[in-house]
C-alpha cells in the first residue's frame, strides 16, 4: 500500500493505493501556503493511514514546478513559500518511509502510460490544466525532463504579441488558457476594467455558468481562452510531433467543455495550411486524459512503487 498525494494550488488530493494503481480511498484539503504547517498536515495523513491499512511501503508526491531528483523543489508553480523546500526529505525524516516525489504533469504522463489512455505509446505529451499550465513529455518510452528539470513548463510560452513594457508573462499560456490563472485571471482583470470594486473570481465554473446565462463578458472571455488554449496546442503538435496530446485538469472530465473544444480546435487547424494539409494523416489527436484529477496521485505513487521494488519504467 502506498499514500499518495498531489500537491496543486488550491487543493491537495490524497489517497492510500494498492501496487497496481487501485484507489482504495481518497480526499483532499485544501493547499496550505504555510510550509510547516503544511507538512504537519501531510505527516498526519500519512499516520491516519497506517492506523488504517497493515502496512504503508511509501509515499508518492506529485507537485507543481521544477524539482531536482534529490526532492529539492526549484520552483513550486503558484505556491511561492514553497520554492527551495524539500519536502521529500523532511517527510522520510518525519515518517521513516520512502518518499518520490514528481512535477505534477511528469506524474500525469507516467500514470497514463501504466493504467490510462497511453498504454503502448512511445511518444505523446501529457498537459495538466489548474491554475497554471504544466507538460508531461514522453519521448522513445522514456520521460523527458531537460537539463535542470524544467522542460514542460508549456505555459510559460509566449503565444501573443508582447506588451510594450512589464511582465512578459501576461501573454503566456499560462495567464491565457490555463482555467485559474487563465481564464479567471482574464475574466477578473476584464471586471476589474469595467468596474475596480468587483469581486474576483477564481472558480472557473462560475464563469461558464455566467456564459450560459448570456452575461457578455463571460461570451468574450470564455471564447478568447477556447481560442488561446487550441493555439497552444496546435504549437505542441508542431515542435514535438506526438502521437497524442492528453489533458488533464478538473475542466477535461466536462463533456460539454471537452466538445467545445475539439470544434475550436478543429477550427484553429483548418485555418493553419500547413497543419490542415497533414490533419488527417500526421497530426495527433488532443483528447482528455483517462485518469483525469486522480492522474498525479496515480503517477505519484507508480514513482515510489517503482523505487520501492525497484522496476523498470513501464
Amino acid at each position: 500500500m502506498y499514500v499518495g498525494f498531489d500537491i496543486g494550488g488550491t487543493t491537495v488530493k490524497y489517497g492510500v493505493l494498492d501496487e497496481t494503481g487501485n484507489i482504495l480511498e481518497k480526499a483532499a484539503i485544501p493547499t496550505n501556503y504555510d510550509l510547516a504547517e503544511f507538512l504537519d498536515e501531510l505527516v498526519a495523513i500519512v499516520e491516519n493511514a497506517q492506523e488504517h491499512y497493515k502496512k504503508i511501503d511509501g509515499i508518492g508526491i506529485s507537485a507543481p514546478g521544477i524539482i531536482q531528483k534529490d526532492g529539492y523543489m526549484q520552483t513550486a508553480g503558484a505556491i511561492k513559500p514553497f520554492y527551495g523546500a524539500n519536502i521529500k526529505v523532511e517527510l522520510e525524516r518525519r515518517t521513516g518511509l520512502a518518499v518520490s516525489i514528481e512535477n505534477d504533469a511528469n506524474a500525469a504522463a507516467i500514470a497514463e502510460r501504466w493504467i490510462g489512455n497511453a498504454i503502448g505509446l512511445d511518444n505523446y505529451l501529457c498537459i495538466v490544466l489548474g491554475t497554471g499550465i504544466g507538460g508531461g513529455i514522453v519521448i522513445n518510452g522514456e520521460v523527458y525532463r531537460g537539463a535542470h528539470g524544467m522542460a514542460g513548463e508549456f505555459g510559460w510560452s509566449i503565444i501573443d504579441t508582447l506588451p510594450k513594457s512589464g511582465d512578459i508573462e501576461e501573454v503566456s499560456w499560462n495567464k491565457r488558457a490555463a482555467t485559474v490563472g487563465g481564464l479567471c485571471y482574464q475574466y477578473n482583470l476584464a471586471q476589474k476594467a469595467a468596474d475596480k470594486n468587483a469581486i474576483d473570481i477564481w472558480d472557473a465554473r462560475k464563469i461558464f455558468a455566467k456564459e450560459a446565462a448570456g452575461e457578455t463578458l463571460a461570451l468574450k472571455i470564455v471564447d478568447q481562452f477556447l481560442t488561446d488554449l487550441a493555439v497552444g496546442m496546435l504549437n505542441l503538435i508542431s515542435c514535438f510531433d506526438p502521437e497524442v496530446i492528453l489533458f488533464g485538469g478538473g475542466i477535461s472530465s466536462n463533456k460539454e467543455f471537452n466538445e467545445r473544444f475539439q470544434t475550436r480546435l478543429s477550427e484553429v487547424m483548418n485555418r493553419h495550411e500547413s497543419i490542415h494539409y497533414l490533419k488527417d494523416q500526421t497530426i495527433a489527436a488532443v483528447r482528455p486524459a483517462k485518469l483525469q484529477n486522480d492522474a498525479g496521485m496515480i503517477g505519484a505513487v507508480y514513482q515510489i512503487h517503482r523505487q520501492v521494488t525497484q522496476k523498470q519504467f513501464i
